[in-house]
């Protein structure tokens, strides 16, 4: 029906026409609903939490009748001296994360794509798996390959080549690129299968003709799949942006077996906070770096998202 025949419409005429239009959608409310609750009730019932931040909280009196301290909890991200490194390695970690993730990811799902019938699937599931193995039995994995007495590196590498074993858990210089390495074997699969679902809606016409041309594999992947993945490539990596003050606590805390040997390499910001706050029970400081960290979190992306719509602007967010 036109716009016109609809504003002509008596108004009882237009109510049935909305009331027809929310029944069509009532399935999709449904299957909205659960999402929707869970967005309400993890995000959006805890922010009153947010100002345990700006109190000295005290369980007996509760949230609301805590004592104000104002940025008081904040000094202790920033007067510690550890506050450069820890700072150091989130930033740095992460933007390791987010070159070698996507472009692994990219990798992976371009092969996936090139795969048919069950090969295909097997892969998909296999690559996803790891994604969904615990922190603690990642970290014992990891233990497994580089354990001193009877880790397979020392005991079935180094051995066999003649080289005396390492004691990997007490030198923190390798752990930056142990590290990086589990992020990626974790972390690809769920990011490859995005990527593989926007390579699957890529009209085929593009590829048929490009072959027709003459245009090598690698062509067209240069030519045709990368600048259609712009857009997703984008979004994924502002989304990461706005994380690059969080880590992986479990990457960071169960995999290196929380070594004190290690901390200079492996102590983040999310850790950091945790160990103080085992130590000193203080709940207003965790509350104070979380805060600090969406905030700077929601900064950054707004930036980031500023500079790609200069450069693009429909490939920006907002």
């Amino acid at each position: 029906m036109s716009r016109a025949k609809t504003a002509s419409m008596p108004g009882g005429g237009a109510k049935k026409m909305t009331l027809k239009r929310f029944k069509r959608f009532i399935p999709i409310y449904l299957l909205m609903l659960p999402g929707l609750i869970y967005l309400f009730i993890n995000n959006y019932m805890p922010l009153p939490g947010l100002s345990v931040a700006f109190k000295k909280y005290n369980a007996g009196l509760g949230i609301y009748k805590s004592p104000w301290v104002g940025f008081q909890n904040f000094t202790y991200l920033f007067t510690t001296d550890d506050a450069w490194v820890i700072t150091r390695n989130t930033i740095g970690y992460n933007l390791a994360f987010i070159v070698v993730n996507t472009v692994m990811a990219i990798t992976v799902a371009i092969i996936l794509s090139e795969l048919t019938g069950k090969v295909k699937k097997f892969y998909q599931s296999a690559i996803l798996l790891p994604n969904l193995i615990s922190s603690v039995i990642i970290g014992y994995l990891v233990f497994a390959f580089f354990s001193v007495e009877n880790g397979f590196i020392n005991n079935s590498i180094l051995k066999l080549l003649g080289k005396e074993a390492v004691s990997w858990y007490s030198e923190a210089k390798y752990w930056p690129f142990i590290l990086i390495f589990v992020s990626a074997w974790k972390s690809v699969g769920y990011n490859c299968i995005v990527y593989l679902a926007t390579l699957m809606g890529f009209d085929r016409s593009f590829y048929e003709s490009a072959q027709i041309d003459g245009a090598t594999k690698w062509q067209q992947i240069k030519y045709i799949t990368l600048p259609l993945l712009k857009p997703t490539i984008i979004m994924l990596t502002l989304m990461a942006i706005g994380r690059i003050f969080y880590s992986d606590f479990g990457l960071f805390y169960q995999v290196p077996m929380n070594q004190g040997a290690l901390y200079s390499t492996t102590n983040t910001i999310d850790t950091y906070v945790y160990r103080g706050l085992l130590q000193m029970g203080n709940i207003s400081m965790s509350a104070a770096a979380g805060v600090y960290q969406s905030i700077v979190g929601f900064v950054l992306v707004l930036v980031a998202n500023l500079v790609v719509r200069r450069i693009d602007k429909e490939s920006a967010l907002i």
